[in-house]
């Protein structure tokens, strides 16, 4: 899928989860909410000691909002037992009536999964234990009224058997965070989206990588547009001239940047991380570069 998307654009922000700043990271949320936006992610990383733990501070931020929708940006598998990390998602899901979306990643910073006595393993297991812990969280997610046994035979996630509950209140979408050849073809076989590593960092690599998430979508029978992508963004907007980087600059820049990789490269979500704990970047991004993106992508798609 290299030209448009099927879906529905979606604009958010990520914020940083520091402790210290809580009181700031409700005022962005809320302003997010304000500013129409749809999304929030929160990186996931329970061994940094300034940060506040993601799953906690999303039931936090959902209570406080009634229209966003939250999405860990992406969960630790290392950390997070798969079964319990459904749990948590159906519970958020139910709460907040349906705002919640599950990204989830095989892990990064070893070391310090390690020193909290996270589950450490070999690139060449990651890939499987990642395919196991999506099969059982789908199952678990997938259950409907009756009383459902969720199993699985491992080996990384031996699951006897448990009643899993409750159903969410709509259908938990899984996001996968990766780069690797491997996990995409999983993402194109499995998942309901992906979230590129290192953001725009590698967008000229796009292309190619959308194409094997496609091709494996196709392999195995899936519609590849279906498949949602979702960018994380990083960036300043600016008052100046345009700059060097592809948002780092004025509103302009920013929507020739972001309507190109929507209808080009078929990106249909953009997670803005903004460079400080204020506001008025947030504000600037829903107010004045959103509108124009969605003119833009709306128009592109009529010729």
């Amino acid at each position: 899928m290299t030209q448009g998307s099927q879906r529905e654009l979606r604009f958010g922000i990520s914020i940083t989860p520091y402790a210290e700043a809580y009181p700031a990271v409700v005022e962005q949320v809320l302003a997010a909410e304000r500013g129409r936006l749809d999304l929030v992610g929160i990186q996931d990383h329970p061994y940094q000691r300034r940060f506040l733990d993601t799953f906690s501070l999303i039931g936090d931020l959902l209570a406080r909002t009634s229209t966003l929708r939250f999405f860990p940006d992406v969960a630790s598998l290392p950390m997070r037992p798969p079964t319990m990390m459904a749990k948590a998602a159906a519970s958020l899901d139910v709460m907040s009536g349906g705002r919640f979306e599950l990204g989830i990643g095989a892990g990064t910073f070893w070391d310090a999964v390690a020193g909290m006595g996270g589950v450490v393993r070999g690139a060449g297991e990651r890939g499987d234990a990642l395919e196991e812990a999506i099969r059982l969280i789908r199952a678990a997610l997938d259950i409907g009224t009756e009383r459902a046994i969720v199993r699985g035979p491992g080996p990384h996630y031996p699951i006897p058997g448990y009643p899993a509950g409750p159903p969410p209140a709509h259908r938990v979408e899984v996001w996968v965070g990766a780069m690797a050849p491997k996990a995409l073809e999983l993402i194109g076989r499995l998942a309901d989206g992906w979230v590129p590593g290192g953001g725009i960092s590698q967008i000229a690599e796009f292309p190619r990588l959308n194409a094997r998430v496609d091709d494996a979508a196709r392999a195995a029978g899936r519609d590849p547009g279906a498949i949602r992508r979702i960018l994380n963004l990083s960036g300043a907007i600016t008052a100046g001239p345009r700059g060097e980087d592809p948002l780092d600059g004025p509103v302009d820049q920013w929507v020739d940047s972001i309507a190109g990789w929507a209808t080009d490269l078929g990106v249909d979500s953009f997670v803005f991380w903004p460079p400080d704990t204020g506001t008025d970047q947030i504000e600037r991004f829903a107010g004045e570069v959103v509108p124009r993106v969605r003119e833009r992508v709306l128009a592109a798609s009529r010729n």
